[in-house]
């Protein structure tokens, strides 16, 4: 399992990013919360069709659950056909992917 945490920055220390499909960066964690790398949004800045995107690239880097702020509806529609997880969390990332993996 690849996880993939929107973003405000290119560390583990960084936020959360609130938005989904328009995330500065994405941190991609395996299942056990080690961290694999950071992944720049291409899609952060520009016309529309972020969400759908972004569910693409993160599709073909074998990602199978997303954590961000807010994923909008396009992006869970995207996600949803792709049988991709996605839920909703805000704060540190360390602290969310934690108590994610607390969870599971």
């Amino acid at each position: 399992m690849k996880i993939a945490i929107a973003s405000v920055g290119k560390k583990e220390d960084s936020d959360v990013s609130s938005r989904g499909g328009r995330a500065p960066y994405y941190l991609i964690f395996d299942d056990k919360g080690k961290f694999l790398e950071t992944v720049s949004n291409p899609f952060a800045i520009g016309g529309g069709g972020a969400g759908p995107s972004v569910a693409k690239m993160l599709v073909d880097m074998n990602v199978d659950t997303i954590i961000a702020g807010v994923i909008g509806d396009k992006m869970a529609d995207a996600l949803n056909e792709r049988g991709i997880k996605y839920f909703g969390r805000e704060g540190n990332i360390k602290t969310v992917l934690s108590n994610f993996l607390k969870e599971k």
